[in-house]
């Protein structure tokens, strides 16, 4: 099929955008390539420490002719997602010495979980953990006696740092390799239910533990659709995982089969061998614009507009708001999942999962087939199915069609006919809002404003009573800047019931919301900040306020905003407590939320 004008549009801009750093990056990464494995650059002290415990290995580590496969994990027992990673080192280290291959673990990397930090003070340290994951990362790297990597990490930020670190050392090549999603618990909608309950008084703290350990039940990612379930879509769509791999559950011969078959490409495409596959091949505009999409189709995430540039940024390609923006006016949203519907993540993937959507969005000519993956020459190949044989991964064509189109449609008759993000500009200043679970009735809203410079404030006004009529509620000074963005999440129970009750009610923060966030109208991200001096910081109680995500505007209504003094807050105490000491420097150094929000890019 051939590819859709906008598509290819769009990807000509990026590419016209970015080609002077890219131009730079791919210089730079081609000069690193050149100078072959890098253990060969070491002195034998240098190769004497890093082979000291690799007993019965030294003498591959020293020949140069076996390739060495450098592990990243984000392994903790804390964080649901990641507590299978526990066994993946041993189990690499073996399944690349059964090809004639050997491994270490380079470097371990932090992984918070937003779920445990979500309104506590932790979360102001959550975004730029993304940075000090990308820095972690390459720590373990720079010991230089790679040819490959490895990268264990799913959730949130994680996956972003990782991204990060790859495209930096991109000169070789590297694998994600996931753990996939827990298996159904409490469906989603009921837990939502509950939680606006509690919100309401309608029942107490013993029935909302009930409900939320019955839905955070086991190993493995939450099952909703939210970031880091995003993550693992975004990672097959750009090519960094194995085809099919994203959303097979932890601890079953099927995800160990796939750890093992990426163990063994890891060491085929390095520059040992005869598929040579640097990373730096892999992450171009077609690898970005294929991500997008993906975003698109399913209802994605928006922590990824943050992510997306600043991994992007890494590897010399600049995208903008407008690419995201152009991009969903011309994608189909072909997904139902919770928070965008009823179905979770594992009913998803019987449905079909990302190879039935890969496959129709390709035959819809909207994605670049022509692309380098870490599976082979060609998006196609993402169209296929893993299967077990013997203990072993095969390939099998895909059955291309969807086995219940309440969750998964075809691209020629999706769930609405664009995606599930849309840009929006106006005297407030830029934004985004995810539309994809907002009914199309809300996606315009006109009302006044109340202003409040931190969610607990919301929150105690809402108990008290004071939502009786049409409110836009602004939320502002919780941007980079400010506090690190938290999101904001705690705010949907809240948000919910006051829409349910009748109200036209929408959001506007200079703030992030959680992946899991989409059923009220929210514009989020604001830029500039209200701590960088943007028009957000000139708004006061009572004036109008209109959220358009039809036309893409959001503006103060009737206020000439230039002729008002910025507020200020008070934010000394955003300095101090839980680590927000060792922040200051990224909060002062953090670019623009439309620029990826990074402090190291």
């Amino acid at each position: 099929m051939a590819l859709h004008p906008k598509i290819a549009e769009v990807t000509d801009r990026i590419r016209a955008r970015s080609e002077g750093p890219r131009k730079t990056y791919l210089d730079t990464m081609a000069r690193a390539a050149a100078a072959g494995p890098r253990r060969s650059h070491l002195t034998c002290g240098n190769q004497a420490h890093a082979y000291a415990a690799m007993a019965g290995q030294k003498d591959a580590l020293v020949g140069d002719v076996a390739p060495n496969i450098g592990i990243i994990t984000a392994y903790n027992d804390m964080l649901s997602a990641h507590q299978p990673f526990e066994t993946y080192p041993n189990f690499i280290k073996q399944a690349a010495n059964a090809v004639g291959a050997t491994a270490q673990v380079a470097g371990g990397v932090p992984a918070m979980c937003d779920g445990v930090t979500q309104g506590q003070t932790g979360m102001e340290l959550s975004l730029f953990s993304r940075d000090v994951i990308a820095l972690a990362a390459a720590v373990g790297l720079s010991h230089n006696t790679f040819d490959s990597a490895i990268y264990l990490g799913v959730c949130d930020k994680i996956v972003p740092g990782l991204v990060m670190a790859a495209a930096t050392f991109g000169y070789i090549p590297s694998i994600f390799l996931p753990a996939g999603p827990m298996v159904s618990g409490l469906p989603n909608d009921e837990k939502a239910k509950v939680r606006q309950q509690f919100a309401t008084g309608e029942v107490g703290r013993e029935e909302l533990m009930k409900a939320e350990m019955a839905s955070y039940h086991g190993p493995g990612t939450c099952t909703f659709y939210g970031t880091a379930n995003s993550n693992q879509m975004l990672m097959e769509f750009m090519g960094l995982h194995l085809p099919g791999a994203s959303f097979v559950n932890p601890n079953t011969p099927l995800r160990d089969a796939l750890t093992v078959a990426g163990t063994e490409r890891a060491a085929q495409i390095t520059a040992l061998g005869n598929d040579f596959t640097p990373v730096s091949d892999i992450l171009d505009e077609r690898a970005f614009v294929n991500g997008l999409v993906g975003l698109m189709a399913t209802g994605g995430s928006t922590n990824l507009v943050l992510h997306l540039p600043a991994m992007a940024r890494a590897a010399g390609v600049i995208l903008d708001l407008e690419d995201f923006s152009d991009l969903s006016d011309v994608t189909p949203l072909m997904a139902k999942v919770y928070p965008n519907g009823l179905a979770d993540v594992n009913h998803f993937h019987a449905a079909g999962g990302l190879g039935y959507m890969i496959g129709e969005l390709l035959n819809a000519g909207l994605l670049h087939d022509d692309v380098r993956t870490v599976a082979g020459d060609g998006l196609e190949l993402y169209t296929q199915e893993p299967k077990l044989d013997d203990g072993r991964v095969t390939y099998v064509k895909g059955e291309g069609k969807t086995q219940n189109d309440k969750i998964l449609r075809p691209a020629t008759d999706p769930f609405q006919p664009t995606g599930g993000l849309q840009q929006l500009a106006g005297n407030l200043g830029r934004g985004v809002m995810k539309t994809s679970a907002v009914a199309k009735e809300r996606h315009i809203v006109e009302a006044p404003c109340r202003i409040f410079h931190d969610q607990d404030s919301v929150k105690a006004a809402f108990k008290a009573g004071e939502f009786t009529s049409d409110t836009i509620i602004v939320v502002r000074f919780q941007g980079p800047k400010s506090n690190g963005m938290p999101e904001l999440h705690g705010l949907t129970p809240v948000l919910a019931v006051l829409q349910d009750r009748g109200l036209k009610v929408a959001l506007v923060t200079d703030g992030r919301m959680s992946g899991a966030s989409g059923k009220v109208p929210s514009a989020i991200h604001v830029c500039p900040e209200a701590a960088a001096g943007g028009p957000i910081a000139r708004l006061r109680d009572g004036d109008v306020v209109r959220l358009d995500a039809v036309t893409g505007t959001i503006d103060a209504v009737g206020v000439d905003l230039d002729t008002r003094d910025l507020a200020v807050a008070d934010l000394s105490g955003n300095g101090t407590g839980v680590g927000r000491e060792l922040f200051e420097t990224f909060r002062k150094n953090v670019g623009l939320a439309t620029d990826g929000a990074a402090a190291i890019l």
